[in-house]
């Protein structure tokens, strides 16, 4: 049913590392950013990073340089590498495929966003 489906998340400790993975249906044939966010205890959703159509990559500061995003090459599945987790990093973590609108073909027009149901990452001191 869903269109993304993420998993790899679990319980560890601070300083190791966990890679989420992103399996992605036939979601769009618009260009799309694939974006990771992630919604800490109480906090609102915040935007983690994302790659772009042309393999751009973008982080939020509080993960550059030490989360990785990237995608096989059938671009089937998207990772996010993550590295020297911090307590702070816990949080249920979402893949998002986010259109960007054009033109033609109409279909594409407009902007959507199809979001995976999440998955969580505990970090413990």
């Amino acid at each position: 049913q869903e269109a993304l489906g993420e998993s790899g998340g679990g319980s560890v400790q601070a300083g190791e590392s966990l890679r989420l993975s992103c399996a992605a249906s036939k979601l769009t044939t618009c260009t799309y950013d694939l974006e990771w966010w992630r919604q800490p205890p109480g906090k609102e959703r915040e935007f983690v990073s994302e790659i772009d159509s042309r393999g751009i990559t973008r982080y939020a500061d509080s993960v550059k340089g030490r989360f990785t995003v990237s995608q096989d090459n059938a671009k089937t599945t998207a990772f996010l590498q993550m590295r020297s987790l911090k307590p702070e990093d816990t949080a249920i973590y979402y893949c998002n495929v986010s259109t960007i609108p054009t033109l033609h073909p109409p279909s594409c027009r407009f902007p959507m966003n199809y979001w995976g149901r999440g998955t969580q990452v505990t970090v413990s001191s």
